[in-house]
């Protein structure tokens, strides 16, 4: 009999579960116990990876991929080329944790109702942008367009840039605002460097911005700026 075989009824050698079958099972009953917010962020993502990968013990590899990728917003916001380089994972894989953080983006969105506005619930809409936006490796400005109510009418990403820069165009801010009859702007971007605060460039783009926008009845309610390590509002700090 092989080693990892156990003896059958009728005496013919039968393999014994894999190892890992078992701390799984524990797994998902500690999260059962205890829920997401008393989990360490590699449990929560070992218990994805069992979805994504079924026949595999995953811990391992959720901490070498949090290791890899800083935290575990992180491992969701790498691209799946980037997924695909950590060994044991691979781009089908890396595709279906794509997947899965699409879902918890479309999640947050919903979160902010269309018939509410926006603003009476600012903890919603910073969770939204943080988790559209927060990781991504290069500047997203992106605009949510509001109406008279400050209901959101749509939610665009207008420019995508560099690592430290994504071009503004004021002009084409107040068009698109124009097109959808927006009476009211939201105006958003990461900084990639992890560091939310407002630079000179994103104080005067906001306010040239804000400069062609007043006279034609359209009000910038605030810039925020999401970083890994928080947010800044350029309106809180009296910026705007």
């Amino acid at each position: 009999m092989s080693e990892g075989e156990k003896p059958s009824p009728d005496g013919l050698g039968e393999a014994a579960p894999p190892h890992y079958l078992g701390h799984r099972e524990r797994a998902r009953q500690r999260f059962l116990q205890l829920r997401e917010q008393h989990i360490e962020d590699y449990e929560l993502l070992e218990l994805i990876l069992q979805i994504v990968i079924p026949r595999k013990d995953t811990k391992p590899l959720a901490k070498e991929l949090i290791r890899a990728f800083g935290s575990f917003s992180g491992v969701f916001s790498a691209t799946p080329q980037q997924l695909d380089e950590i060994k044991g994972l691979g781009l089908v894989s890396a595709t279906n944790l794509k997947i899965i953080q699409a879902a918890a983006q479309r999640f947050a969105r919903d979160r902010m109702v269309p018939d509410m506005p926006v603003l009476n619930s600012w903890s919603t809409l910073i969770d939204y942008c943080r988790a559209q936006m927060a990781f991504n490796d290069i500047e997203q400005f992106r605009i949510l367009f509001l109406d008279k109510k400050n209901r959101l009418i749509a939610d665009e990403v207008q420019q995508t840039g560099t690592v430290d820069h994504a071009p503004v165009y004021p002009r084409e801010v107040i068009k698109r605002s124009l097109e959808l009859s927006a009476s009211a702007l939201i105006l958003v971007h990461n900084h990639p460097s992890g560091d939310p605060t407002p630079s000179q460039a994103d104080v005067e783009m906001t306010l040239r911005i804000n400069d062609v926008a007043r006279p034609l009845g359209i009000t910038v309610h605030d810039h925020i700026i999401i970083g890994k390590s928080g947010h800044a509002s350029m309106k809180g700090l009296k910026l705007i």
